[in-house]
Formats: C-alpha cells, structure tokens, sequence
C-alpha cells in the first residue's frame, strides 16, 4: 500500500500540471485557495502580478494599481505553508518578500534562513528544470527537507537570430518567451515545467504528518 503524502495544489492553472497526478489535490480558481484550512502540506503558487516589476500596471498607463493588491492571496499562502508545511513559489524580486517581512535570499547561496516562523528561502532558476527561459524563481518552505537545487545563474537564452535581427539590448529586454511564443507567451512563461513541479510536490511531501495536521 502506497504511503505517498496527500499535497495541496493551491492556485494552480485549471486542467494544468497538478490536474491528474496522484496524490495531488489541485486547488485552481474555481476552488478558490484562499479558504483552503488543511490537512495537507502544501505547493503554493500565489498570483505574482501586483507584486512583480510591473504591479501598478503597464508602462502604458501606470499606477493602475496598488502594490500588492491580490486580493489576499500571497497572504493566506504563507499562511497555508506556516500551517500546514510545504513550499510557496514566486518570480525572484518579488515585492511580497519584503512586505512580508521575509528575508530575500542571496544567488548562489542555497537554503537561508527567512523569518521566525521556521521559513527557509533560496534563489533557483526553472530553466535548469525544463523552463524555455531562465525565470529567476524565489522558494519558501517551511517543516519539508531542503533538497540541494542547481543554485547557479543560467546562461542567457537568445537565439542567435533574434540578436542579429535586433541587436543583443533590444532582444534581452524582449526575452525569449515573449519573442518565441506569440500569443502564448503569457501561458509559456507563467507554466510550471514538470520537472520543477516535481521538485516542488517533492519538498512538501517530506512534511513531517504533525506539521501537515497542525
């Protein structure tokens, strides 16, 4: 009989990478993840928007928003990991670790220390895990083993037509999701390859069965 550890999804893409996998209960935006109150660890995914580079909205037309306005997202995940254990993910330099009271982790330096509540962080990049671009990622877990990741900055990845065609500046701002994928380049670069998604479900299932029923 298998023993595996029951893992919490929460706000993860509809029919996405978490959808059919044993031992996932996925929790998407029809579930709203906001409520979710256990038992099992978690893998957290928060919305990322109103605290990235761009939170208050497009250069176009700025200070749309305000900063960290996600509803309360951010918020109850850390609260779901603090409670339940597991890993949260979000875009390296998000606003939420400083607003949090987090401490940002230094590249290159595997697992740190984050707060008081027993959270560790570390920088890590899926690219080393299946991303098409390096999306620079910041972890937080609490109660789960740390494993050893690929701390290393990745090397920056454009095709050679795109610099011949746009001069090196111009085709690094652009990026290679958004050069490469069109009308999908949204759902390209907010995608979990799988093996990071394993990675993670990895972590949270090393919760210990008391910190999972805290």
């Amino acid at each position: 009989m298998s023993t595996q550890t029951t893992v919490a999804a929460l706000y993860v893409e509809t029919d996405g990478c978490y959808f059919g996998q044993p031992g996932v209960e996925p929790w998407d935006i029809t579930r709203d993840a906001r409520t979710y109150a256990g038992p099992w660890p978690v893998v957290a995914h928060p919305p990322c928007q109103r605290w990235g580079r761009f939170w208050h909205g497009s250069t176009r037309n700025p200070h749309q928003f305000a900063k960290g306005a996600d509803g309360g997202c951010f918020a109850a995940a850390l609260t779901a990991v603090r409670n339940f254990g597991g890993v949260l993910e979000h875009p390296a330099g998000s606003h939420a670790w400083a607003w949090f009271g987090l401490a940002a982790p230094q590249i290159g330096k595997g697992w740190q220390r984050a707060d008081a509540h027993g959270g560790w962080t570390c920088y890590v990049e899926q690219g080393h895990y299946g991303h098409e671009s390096r999306k620079p990622t910041w972890l937080y877990a609490v109660g789960a083993e740390l494993p050893e990741l690929n701390w290393s900055q990745g090397e920056q990845r454009l095709p050679e037509w795109m610099v011949e065609r746009y001069g090196y500046e111009k085709a690094r701002r652009i990026g290679v999701v958004a050069m490469v994928g069109g009308k999908d380049k949204t759902r390209i670069r907010n995608a979990t390859p799988l093996p990071f998604r394993d990675v993670l479900l990895g972590i949270a299932r090393t919760v210990k069965p008391m910190q999972a029923a805290a």
